[in-house]
């Protein structure tokens, strides 16, 4: 019998442990914390539960389809539902749009301030389409391994039909010229962790996906896609081992022979690493060419995260807003050149007991996750001297914005920094996504799903092809998986 290792139990390693098992391998994933996730984590407390990391499920399909392979249905297992609200749009200058599939009630929305951008929202929206269906069929669907996947002629062909040299912001503003909806759809470029107006066009995409295809919701909170996929595992024969943490790897020649861990030593024909990839060099590759050509990369942005537990109810509150700035780019010099704090932030508020009352303790209560963007660890922050300050100042500008009395309502209270990312998750100086997408190099040449140095050693996750987001980083599993058992 063949046999793999998975080292980090993300859904990207969670769904490679999956194929290989599926397909006759012995598998076994080592985890160094005490649950499956990765990055996507859960709190409860209090009557309160708090998805750690993301909340906005798009691609239904995706996770389908790693069930519906396996001869499962996955309604069995974990229950998505279809968010009819979309996201709320807040912007400075007291407009409102309320995103949804429902294009004529966006239109009017947008045509409150701008007649001119609502008349090219479906134009938008047919470029968009046609940017997904690209990348869809050319570059998301298969694995990145060496030099030949990367001179393909299909893909060659097709790169250009994408405009990788083209930034984001500037090929937006071919549809619309009014910030507010610049900004609405210009922040699909921090769903990969960079900005809009350095990263390529391709992140366009995401209006098809979120304004045609839809936003979902998970029954319990999204970290249930990591226990059906953690049960489905189980079910075709995956063993897990939890708290445990690779030291070392034992190397020979072209392979990896075996991996050391603080519990025992694993050996495999296959090593698969879920860690940040971007880590996992610095930590163990130095010897591999790649690492040479990650050395200057630049980090995706971070985040600072407040989990809230409110005693009271606001009506204003949908599952998903955003509160904007009066000037957006401001916030994308502050973190990608100036590498500090955002003085006025974008603010994200997911409130799901909006629609599932099992994630909050009474129909009088509120489970707020709050997010804002962030810059990589650099050695001149220090997160634990100014994280309440900045709490302080979110939350203010929360209650300016039409969340009243917010902060005297507070039942339970979390934080969470860069420097937390880093510690629990070991992330790349605290980046999310581990590499920018702020150049076309980043972008569309992300790490290899196989190292160029041993045979046996493969990446999947949000740090390598074909990069980050919650049913990308699961499509890394399943190609990645099936070029291992093809080779």
């Amino acid at each position: 019998m063949k046999t793999a290792i998975v080292i980090g139990a993300g859904l990207a390693g969670l769904t490679t442990a999956i194929y290989l098992a599926n397909n006759g391998y012995k598998v076994d994933v080592l985890e160094k914390n005490r649950q499956v996730g990765g990055k996507l984590q859960q709190r409860q407390v209090n009557g309160y539960t708090f998805d750690l990391g993301p909340s906005t499920i798009t691609m239904k399909s995706v996770f389908q389809s790693v069930f519906s392979d396996c001869g499962r249905r996955m309604e069995d297992y974990v229950q998505f539902e279809h968010v009819e609200s979309g996201t709320t749009n807040y912007f400075a200058n007291h407009h409102v749009v309320q995103f949804s599939t429902n294009i004529e009630k966006v239109e009017s929305m947008i045509a409150k301030y701008s007649v001119t951008d609502a008349n090219k929202y479906r134009e938008f929206l047919y470029a968009s389409k046609k940017l997904f269906e690209t990348a869809e069929k050319h570059f998301l669907n298969r694995a990145m391994i060496g030099w030949k996947s990367t001179l393909d002629v299909s893909l060659i062909t097709n790169f250009l039909k994408i405009h990788p040299f083209t930034a984001y912001q500037k090929w937006l503003n071919q549809f619309f010229t009014h910030p507010n909806t610049l900004a609405m759809f210009g922040r699909y470029a921090t769903y990969v962790g960079s900005s809009p107006y350095k990263a390529p066009a391709i992140f366009g995409m995401m209006g098809h996906i979120e304004g045609n295809l839809g936003v979902y919701r998970v029954k319990g909170g999204t970290f249930q896609i990591a226990l059906a996929f953690k049960k489905l595992a189980e079910e075709l024969g995956v063993t897990f081992h939890f708290d445990t943490e690779v030291i070392d790897l034992e190397k020979k020649s072209d392979e990896i022979v075996s991996v050391r861990t603080n519990n025992s030593t694993y050996t495999a024909d296959t090593i698969v690493c879920n860690m940040d990839a971007l880590t996992f060099y610095h930590k163990w590759l130095q010897d591999d060419p790649t690492f040479r050509k990650i050395k200057h990369i630049e980090p995706s942005l971070s985040g600072f995260a407040i989990l809230l537990g409110i005693k009271k109810r606001y009506s204003m509150l949908k599952h998903h807003q955003v509160f904007f700035p009066a000037n957006y780019q401001d916030e994308f010099k502050e973190i990608f050149i100036d590498k500090q704090m955002v003085t006025k932030p974008t603010i994200y508020v997911c409130y799901s007991g909006y629609e599932d009352d099992s994630v909050i303790p009474n129909m009088d209560s509120s489970n707020l996750f709050i997010l804002v963007n962030a810059p990589a660890l650099t050695s001149e922050q220090d997160w634990n001297t100014n994280k309440e300050r900045y709490k302080s100042e979110i939350i203010a500008e929360l209650e300016r914005r039409g969340l009243h009395d917010l902060s005297e309502h507070i039942e339970y209270e979390e934080i969470m920094t860069p420097a937390d990312l880093y510690t629990h998750t070991e992330a790349y100086q605290g980046s999310i996504y581990g590499l920018s997408s702020n150049n076309w190099r980043q972008a569309f040449f992300r790490l290899p799903n196989k190292s160029k140095k041993y045979n046996n050693l493969w990446f999947v996750g949000g740090s390598v092809h074909p990069g980050g987001g919650t049913p990308i980083v699961v499509k890394s599993g399943q190609v990645t998986a099936r070029a291992i058992v093809n080779e």
